[in-house]
């Protein structure tokens, strides 16, 4: 099976955000998740508005989950600030878990899960792997990690066939992502990020 991509967005907005959310679900990118913490309702629906409409149903937001049906939304994700998806909610439902215990009490009742830091974050400073090696093939072998859970936390393009040994079934994309956009090195990265989901 495909090792599916998702780039979670930068906490800040920024110029011309939307068209590379857009570039990046053109070359390969299974989905994008808008993770805006401090933004206001009318603040994400701008940059969903952005996004071409035929993108949509790629896009998971992790606020302002009524904004979900509004937009045809791929889906929400559950985190501390919204633990819940909305009453009648259809759309995809993922959550972020912090260790193996919690990954295997939560992943049944969602669609997909993160687990992180699996690696030394990029874009957080100090943020270290919390894992290691021999924890997270045990975690394989056992069937805690499989094709619905995500590897979070310091991924590189470099480092998903390490992640497909772990058997995770994708991985989650945000701080290589955000430091080439915007750059003359971002039309590089594209390809290697289709060149990547074509190979994995």
């Amino acid at each position: 099976m495909l090792m599916r991509l998702i780039i979670i967005t930068s906490p800040q907005f920024l110029p011309h955000e939307a068209d590379a959310i857009v570039a990046l679900l053109r070359h390969g990118a299974w989905a994008v998740h808008l993770r805006k913490p401090d933004s206001t309702a009318e603040e994400m629906g701008r940059l969903i508005e952005a996004v071409p409409q035929e993108w949509h149903h790629r896009l998971v937001l992790h606020d302002h989950f009524g904004l979900a049906q509004r937009y045809g939304l791929k889906g929400v994700h559950l985190n501390r600030r919204n633990p819940v998806a909305p009453a009648g909610h259809r759309g995809s439902v993922s959550c972020s878990t912090h260790s193996i215990d919690e990954l295997r009490e939560r992943a049944a009742a969602v669609d997909y899960a993160f687990l992180s830091p699996i690696f030394d974050s990029i874009s957080k400073q100090g943020y270290h792997a919390a894992f290691s090696e021999a924890e997270l093939l045990h975690a394989q072998e056992q069937g805690i990690i499989g094709p619905q859970v995500m590897a979070l936390g310091g991924v590189t393009l470099d480092l998903l066939p390490t992640v497909k040994n772990y058997g995770f079934g994708g991985a989650a994309l945000l701080g290589e992502v955000w430091k080439k956009a915007g750059t003359e090195a971002f039309k590089e990265y594209l390809k290697a990020l289709q060149q990547a989901t074509e190979e994995l």
